[in-house]
């Protein structure tokens, strides 16, 4: 059971790395890469952009599955292209980045709507099984550990749509040169902030509800004079 609960993590931990290569590291570094060798704005993007869109064409071809994060990256990057070709515009390729904050934002708000909202789906699929029978027992137990995910849900929704409305604006006032590396540096700020708030105003939040947590450990606070 330990083995195969390592095994998933491994697999989610490599799953999270090879995203995070494809769809940010490598873009930016060949669009820098690109700049340094003196290649036009336009080309440079748009090769930076391709490297999405390979990955999910390479998915498709050796998993013989469509999976919606490809279909969402070969349909972004296909209009996208399309309207930068239409305008000549290479700013229209730096805000390809926000479409995908925003598709998560909204679909984050949508799960508010389910019988379960997205950080609880979440936390789920990272954790091993112990923890997730402590997840449902929590969700069972606890209205205010209900309440809380169905916060910090709206708040990661929220969080995702200033995000794109940041990266938007960026993209179209600063330097070209200058905002694939603010917009990776912005996707830091913004994880920064959630887990942030899902700290400090969670815990403060369990603790008026008379709950304290350590980790998925949630467990009643004694009133005062009972022995703890």
């Amino acid at each position: 059971m330990a083995e195969s609960s390592g095994a998933q993590r491994h697999v989610a931990s490599g799953g999270l790395s090879r995203l995070l290569l494809v769809h940010l590291i490598a873009p930016l570094v060949l669009f820098y890469g690109l700049r340094w060798l003196d290649v036009n704005q336009f080309l440079a993007l748009l090769a930076g952009a391709l490297i999405p869109a390979v990955g999910a064409v390479r998915h498709i071809v050796t998993k013989h599955r469509v999976g919606g994060l490809q279909l969402f990256t070969l349909g972004t990057m296909s209009l996208t292209v399309a309207m930068s070709f239409v305008t000549g515009s290479p700013r229209l390729l730096l805000i390809r980045n926000g479409w995908g904050m925003a598709a998560i934002g909204v679909w984050m708000l949508c799960t508010l709507l389910f019988r379960r909202p997205f950080l609880y789906e979440a936390t789920r699929i990272v954790v091993n099984e112990d923890k997730q029978r402590m997840l449902r027992q929590n969700w069972d137990r606890y209205p205010a550990f209900r309440r809380l995910l169905w916060i910090c849900s709206a708040f990661w929704g929220i969080a995702c749509l200033a995000d794109t409305a940041v990266r938007v604006v960026m993209a179209i006032t600063l330097p070209i040169d200058l905002v694939p590396a603010l917009d990776d540096a912005l996707l830091v700020v913004t994880l920064l902030v959630i887990v942030a708030f899902q700290r400090f105003f969670g815990r403060a939040y369990l603790r008026r509800n008379g709950l304290r947590s350590r980790g998925l450990l949630i467990t009643t606070i004694p009133a005062t004079g009972q022995p703890t």
